[in-house]
């Protein structure tokens, strides 16, 4: 056996050792607006040679008197009921409050009420999580996230749906379709349209909708007013069974939203702007307000500089100089890193914003890479968490980039999500021919997407259509 002995080598190796500030500057690209902002004022403090650039105030108009003026509701349904409940969801009868009461919002307790508002979940993360869960078509998953940030305080979505299928650019059966799936989430009664639909909701919940029950939701004003004589004629029941009807439609919510503190939701900021200009082109910028201004007070290190003499007080001037002029730079090498990458993704989706959800096409991530000279990984940190205002909504970044289908005529290929929409338009326009897997694959196949029928069942799964089996069984017994 040969003896172990110790003995010295020299060897050469290349090893990537990353510095500090290329970390932070990493982490920075990754960050959103408001995590910027925060970091920003951490340096701020920490650094006394950073200053925060000062905007000139814009000049605003004083109006003389100005009275907000709640608006008026003629429909029926925003008759007075009992002097406790109203179409604008006010509800303060003695069970309400004590069932509020009986909750477990003491904020009396161990427990200060800020700790308490800061942990507590928002409406609009709660109906994300759902929506997330609950709804797979991207089609539909755009036009639910909308109808999300339109909910007000008490629950309800009063846009006009019509307006939404504009903007949206889409029929307005799938905004009904997502509405009805927006229906089954938690609080029951949420994104009601009016009062009458939340109470809808709650009752179908129970399985107490009936015809009779749906009279007198259709008849909220004769509530309101405790006119049982009206209600028995038009119900055609005893005001015995009148009587017990309205008091268990005054134990429902009207105000489906209360257990969530509104003012909790904040509204996304856009990163990028993206306007049409005259000339039909896009313009892409960024939104000035989302963006740090800093500048490095050379005049006031050159002050203290001149004036010190100690070697450690000089190194710390020094590192916090050059920590300063780091930080601008990163920022501004950020801000344009995030404007050349949503400029190249309006590029290569174009048609989506011109023409909807259809168009959509297949983008990856290494072909804007490509494009715009980065890294696959730096297109990634700033794709995340940054937001784009179009046109047709709010669209996260990562949102336009999408598996591809090739093409069978060898073209450019298609969007999984431009094909399961085109899936649910296939089977959304069947008349009395049910459409097989095998079928709905030939249709596409004959539009020049290459796709297999188990794709096609896949795709379809995704989006929660059942089988042709099913499909028909369902058409037979309706």
């Amino acid at each position: 056996m040969s003896a172990i002995t110790q003995r010295l080598e020299l060897r050469q190796s290349q090893s990537l050792a990353m510095t500090q500030q290329l970390q932070q500057s990493i982490k920075l690209l990754q960050m959103s607006s408001q995590e910027v902002a925060e970091f920003v004022e951490e340096e701020l403090e920490k650094n006394p040679l950073l200053a925060a650039e000062e905007s000139e105030p814009e000049a605003k108009e004083e109006s003389s008197e100005s009275e907000a003026k709640d608006g008026d509701d003629d429909s029926p349904q925003a008759a007075k009921i009992d002097d406790d409940w109203r179409d604008d969801t006010v509800y303060e009868s003695e069970q309400y409050e004590a069932r509020n009461n009986n909750s477990s919002n003491n904020f009396e307790d161990s427990e200060s009420f800020e700790s308490y508002t800061a942990s507590k979940k928002s409406l609009r993360e709660h109906l994300l999580e759902q929506l997330n869960l609950n709804i797979l078509d991207p089609s539909e998953r755009i036009i639910g996230t909308h109808l999300i940030d339109l909910v007000d305080e008490s629950g309800y979505i009063k846009e006009d749906p019509a307006g939404i299928a504009a903007m949206l650019d889409c029929p307005s059966e799938l905004i009904e379709a997502t509405f009805a799936k927006l229906h089954t989430f938690e609080p029951t009664g949420i994104c009601a349209r009016n009062l009458g639909e939340c109470l809808a909701i709650q009752l179908r919940e129970k399985n107490r909708l009936d015809p009779a029950m749906q009279i007198m939701l259709n008849n909220l004003d004769l509530v309101g007013k405790n006119d049982l004589t009206a209600l028995g004629k038009i119900c055609g029941l005893e005001i015995d069974d009148i009587y017990d009807m309205c008091k268990e439609i005054r134990s429902l919510n009207p105000r489906p939203a209360s257990d969530f503190a509104y003012e909790e939701a904040q509204a996304i900021i856009p990163d990028i702007f993206l306007k049409r200009e005259v000339n039909d082109s896009w313009k892409v910028e960024l939104n000035s307000d989302s963006l740090p201004k800093l500048l490095v007070n050379r005049q006031y290190y050159t002050q203290i500089s001149g004036k010190t003499r100690d070697k450690q007080e000089k190194k710390y001037l020094s590192e916090q100089l050059a920590s300063a002029s780091w930080l601008v730079k990163a920022l501004d090498s950020r801000a344009n890193t995030i404007l050349k990458v949503a400029t190249e993704i309006v590029k290569q989706q174009d048609a989506f914003f011109r023409y909807g959800i259809k168009y959509l096409r297949p983008l990856t991530l290494k072909e804007v890479a490509a494009n715009v000279e980065l890294h696959e990984s730096t297109v990634s940190r700033v794709t995340t968490s940054k937001y784009m205002l179009t046109g047709r909504g709010t669209y996260e970044l990562k949102y336009f980039f999408n598996a591809c289908l090739q093409s069978s005529s060898g073209g450019e290929g298609y969007s999984n999500k431009t094909v399961q929409h085109l899936i649910k338009e296939l089977v959304d326009n069947e008349q009395d021919n049910i459409l097989s897997d095998d079928a709905i694959a030939a249709l596409l196949q004959d539009r020049g997407i290459d796709i297999a029928r188990r794709t096609v069942a896949k795709y379809r799964d995704i989006i929660g259509i059942a089988s042709s089996a099913t499909r028909k069984r369902n058409k037979k017994s309706g």
